[in-house]
């Protein structure tokens, strides 16, 4: 009988844990520099913990406009303190501000960190962090866009990913469970992105010395198991790559709406094999993806993936200029908005057609003008014949599926 598959996005997790009570408005938590911190209305639920809107400590009770929010659980309880160690050496608020100077950038979608303590109330201990409040998270905007996002979106996010995980590389740490659910809007600035949810980050270079792989069948499977790596399903700890291929499955699900392993996510053995064979033969892994025998792109920016060593430091600014190249053969361009909108095309079809076609057209187009040309074969965009395999595809597109 196969494992069965991890509840999304809980990841690795004790049988047994205490839930976090709610505090009442108007608590006092003070942290470890002395500075008091006070609850607003809880405002969700994480884990095994309650999050509040918070403000620092005055006469004022929390408003709706509450610029952060406290994470409170009990203190014997994992996530929290797995997360805070993430927070509190990667993202303080002068480590984030250096970064986004020295790269020029105008924003990192990194939560920054204000403070954490321990808490006591009625005998009882409490573990407690200060984090920017964030929006509304992409899962709900993937929905609502009918599980499919435009192309623009899809590049626009990826480079702002890039941007944040070449940021959490540097400081010695890998996400591991990269998904829309785990990426937020601003709650001031709907066009800025950030990661959260820490819970499974892992320092995979400590002081600057890379962990060994080194598979172990307690760990298998750790993470989504529908994004999650193969490193990771095979046990070993994750590392840069790890993160790329996680990325990776999120933009091709963006953009087609699913995986080709997602009728059978109860299976984790099925979920790992389906990847590995996918890897292996990234052709077979385009024909479930794009229902398409037309398939160079995606393959080519597959193989770079599939290129990196379990050590290896990826290309992030080639990486970036690929999507940066896919914005202008789309006629668009990084604008830093983020337009949520629904694919036209899918809009006026039969319901049976329009889950297919119209995602399948979007999807080909993408990889054709966003991928090959950079990194599979650079010499047709000088050759001519990038050009002649996509006037071929564009007319097949016309014609639609298996003409």
């Amino acid at each position: 009988m196969p494992p069965k598959a991890k509840a999304a996005g809980k990841g690795r997790a004790p049988a047994k844990r205490k839930l976090a009570e709610e505090f009442p408005p108007g608590e006092v938590l003070t942290d470890t520099g002395k500075k008091a911190w006070k609850l607003g209305a809880p405002i969700g639920q994480g884990g095994f913990g309650l999050i509040y809107l918070g403000d620092e400590n005055s006469a004022k009770p929390v408003g709706s406009d509450a610029r952060y929010v406290i994470k409170v659980e009990p203190s014997d309880n994992g996530p929290l303190f797995s997360e805070l160690k993430f927070y509190m050496r990667a993202a303080k608020p002068e480590l984030i501000q250096n970064w986004i100077k020295s790269h020029k950038l105008k924003n990192l979608g990194v939560p920054k960190y204000w403070g954490s303590g321990l808490h006591e109330k009625e005998g009882k201990r409490y573990r407690f962090m200060v984090i920017d409040r964030l929006g509304t998270d992409l899962q709900k905007k993937f929905e609502e866009c009918g599980k499919t996002f435009p192309r623009k979106l899809v590049l626009q996010l990826g480079l702002r990913l890039l941007d944040i995980l070449e940021y959490i590389h540097d400081h010695e740490y890998v996400h591991a469970d990269i998904k829309a659910s785990n990426l937020m809007l601003s709650h001031s600035d709907p066009n800025q992105v950030y990661l959260v949810d820490y819970g499974l980050a892992y320092r995979y270079s400590p002081d600057g010395v890379h962990k060994e792989y080194k598979e172990d069948p307690k760990r298998c499977h750790d993470g989504t198991i529908e994004f999650t790596s193969i490193d990771a399903h095979k046990g070993a700890s994750p590392c840069r790559r790890s993160d790329l291929e996680i990325l990776c499955y999120c933009m091709v699900q963006w953009l087609c709406g699913r995986l080709p392993w997602e009728d059978k996510l109860q299976d984790p053995l099925y979920v790992r094999d389906s990847k590995m064979r996918c890897q292996e033969n990234i052709s077979q892994f385009m024909t479930k993806c794009f229902s398409s025998q037309d398939k160079p792109g995606e393959k080519g920016f597959m193989e770079e993936l599939k290129s990196l060593g379990y050590q290896d430091k990826p290309p992030y600014e080639k990486l970036r200029s690929i999507l940066q190249a896919g914005l202008k053969t789309i006629q668009a361009r990084d604008d830093g908005k983020m337009e949520f909108t629904p694919v036209n095309a899918a809009v006026s079809l039969p319901a049976q057609v329009s889950t297919q076609i119209p995602l399948l057209h979007q999807a080909q187009h993408w990889l054709l003008y966003v991928i090959i040309p950079p990194i599979c074969s650079p010499q047709w965009a000088s050759h001519g014949d990038h050009e002649v395999a996509i006037v071929k595809m564009e007319a097949k597109m016309e014609r639609g599926p298996g003409r």
